[in-house]
Order: structure tokens, then C-alpha cells, then sequence
């Protein structure tokens, strides 16, 4: 791969996941007991950043991380975590006046499913601006990540560079918000879950939803289907990829698995169908641990699923 494409850059959040495991997830105006509260390192974009550094098998390709943190432990511990990942974190900005991103999630249920409620923080000062500042970054990166836990203008300039520098542009949206239908004709690839992919096109089933948000602009739709795996959907028409069965224990960070190691698969040279059922089988392995970061596996633990 040519020195000048080398690159995953990441653009998005990072926060502080405080996780709470109960025997179920409350109902409104409900209070449950739990266990011991634990901590972990999280966010979206700092999530997809990391499983795309273990997803890579190509010591060329390098991740970089895109965002901003908040002048307190938190933040200098998220940006020491990525920084012993491997990840480049020289546009990963601190924020004196603000606070770094914490998630609050509830875990509970046969299922193992989860509640989420994030804070407004730094996360929230990731401007055009900072996008441009790393037009550097850009102009080496094969494939550009990017969700929703920034503002909207951000996600928009990145989708905006990321064509104008010749980049893969992966958009994760989540969580799910009304979308400009001028970002659409931006995508390579959309990846909603199945909640998102309904709210986005206002369909009432995900092919549809597929159809729908396609003929808006983007190139290609990869809907997660939890434990049922991924559809896909191009111009080559519908293809579904099925998750390996296995026992959950944490699904937080699970869709944030799916889109780093897409990413790398993309990055690495390998095809659409290719790179999602990789990412799947990732996926599935990411749930039967614990924390959106440290339950991500390396590229050899999902070598040897496959």
C-alpha cells in the first residue's frame, strides 16, 4: 500500500464508561439493585479506533484518533490508553474548559442488553475547525470512521474531506438522529443497527430501510442484526452474513467492534462482503466479554473463530 494511504483515521468520542450490571434493566421510575460499579475506557469513536487497531493484520497500516477531552483524569487516561494501543493521538485535543465524556450504562436481562445515557462534554467542541487541522491526516488515510457523539457539523466537514481527499468514508449513526440528506451522496457505507436504520429511512422493515437510505446517495448499507449477524446491501443487491452462536455477557461496544474491524478489513484491500463477515465474527466474540474496550479482540483470537 503507497506510504501516502496507510491510514484508518477515526474521528468521534471518547469516554469513561461507568458500567453497572443488574439481573434486569429498570423500567421507567424503577429503582434496581446492581453489582459493583465498574469503569472502563469507552466512546464511539475511541472504541472503533481501538478495535480497528487490533482488527489490522498489516503493520503498515497505522489508526489515528480524531476528537477532544477535557483537562481532568479521564481524558489523560483516554488518551494514554490509545496511545498504548498504538493509536496516534496528535489530533486528539485537550479542552481546558471543559469536562472529558462519561457514559452511564445499565446492563441486565437473559440477553445481557444495555442502557446508555452520555454527558455533554468535550465531545461536544469537536469542530469544522479541528476537522480541517487534520487535513494532513486525511490526505494519508485510506479509510475515515466516523459516528454521531460529535456535532453534526463535524461529521458533516469529515464526510466533506474525506471526498475531497479520496478517503473510504465509513459513517457509524449512532446514536440515531435525523440525518441532511446532502451527507447521504458522501457515504461509501452506512452502518445502523436495525433501531437506526428504520428511524433513518422511515421504513417499517430493514430491506426497505436499505432501499430507502441507497437510492438517497450512499453506496452501500450494512444493517447489525445483534445476534442475527449483518445485512448487506449494494448495487450487487442483498447479502446476509450470520453470526456465530455464542453465550453474551456484555453487548456494549458490540457495534463498535462491527465498524473497526469493517474498517480495517477495508483498509486492508479486502471487498465489502469480505470485511463485514470478519467484523461479525469479531463482533460476537466481543460480547462474550466484559467493557466495550478491553472485551475487543486481537486479529489472531478472530483468526482462529474463523
Amino acid at each position: 500500500m503507497p506510504a501516502e494511504r496507510n491510514y484508518i483515521t477515526v474521528v468521534g468520542s471518547s469516554n469513561t464508561d461507568l458500567v453497572l450490571e443488574c439481573e434486569r434493566l429498570p423500567a421507567p421510575g424503577e429503582t434496581v439493585m446492581g453489582n459493583e460499579l465498574r469503569q472502563y475506557n469507552g466512546g464511539k469513536g475511541a472504541n472503533q479506533a481501538v478495535a480497528a487497531a487490533r482488527a489490522i493484520s498489516d503493520p503498515a497500516i497505522k489508526v489515528a484518533f480524531v476528537g477532544a477531552y477535557g483537562n481532568d483524569d479521564f481524558g489523560r487516561n483516554a488518551r494514554r490508553n490509545l496511545r498504548n494501543e498504538g493509536i496516534d493521538v496528535r489530533h486528539f485535543r485537550c479542552v481546558p474548559s471543559t469536562t472529558s465524556g462519561v457514559a452511564l450504562i445499565l446492563i441486565g436481562g437473559k440477553k445481557r442488553e444495555n442502557m446508555i445515557a452520555v454527558s455533554q462534554s468535550a465531545n461536544n467542541t469537536v469542530s469544522e475547525r479541528n476537522i480541517q487541522s487534520a487535513k494532513v491526516l486525511f490526505k494519508k488515510s485510506k479509510v475515515i470512521l466516523c459516528q454521531l457523539e460529535i456535532p453534526i457539523e463535524a461529521v458533516m466537514e469529515t464526510a466533506r474531506l474525506a471526498a475531497h481527499c479520496g478517503a473510504q468514508f465509513i459513517l457509524n449513526p449512532a446514536p440515531a438522529r435525523p440525518l441532511p440528506r446532502e451527507l447521504y451522496p458522501l457515504i461509501d457505507v452506512l452502518t445502523p443497527n436495525k433501531t437506526e436504520a428504520l428511524l433513518l429511512a422511515g421504513a417499517s422493515n430493514v430491506r426497505q430501510a436499505a432501499r430507502r437510505l441507497l437510492s438517497w446517495g450512499c453506496r452501500g448499507v450494512a444493517i447489525t442484526l445483534s445476534e442475527k449477524g449483518v445485512l448487506l446491501y449494494d448495487r450487487e443487491g442483498f447479502r446476509h452474513i450470520a453470526a456465530p452462536r455464542v453465550k453474551p455477557k456484555d453487548t456494549v461496544g458490540a457495534g463498535d467492534c462491527f465498524n473497526g474491524w469493517l474498517a480495517a478489513g477495508l483498509a486492508e484491500g479486502n471487498s465489502f462482503d469480505e470485511a463485514a463477515a470478519r467484523a461479525v465474527r469479531a463482533a460476537a466474540l466481543s460480547v462474550t466479554r466484559g467493557g466495550a474496550q478491553t472485551g475487543l479482540p486481537t486479529h489472531d483470537e478472530v483468526k482462529v473463530l474463523s
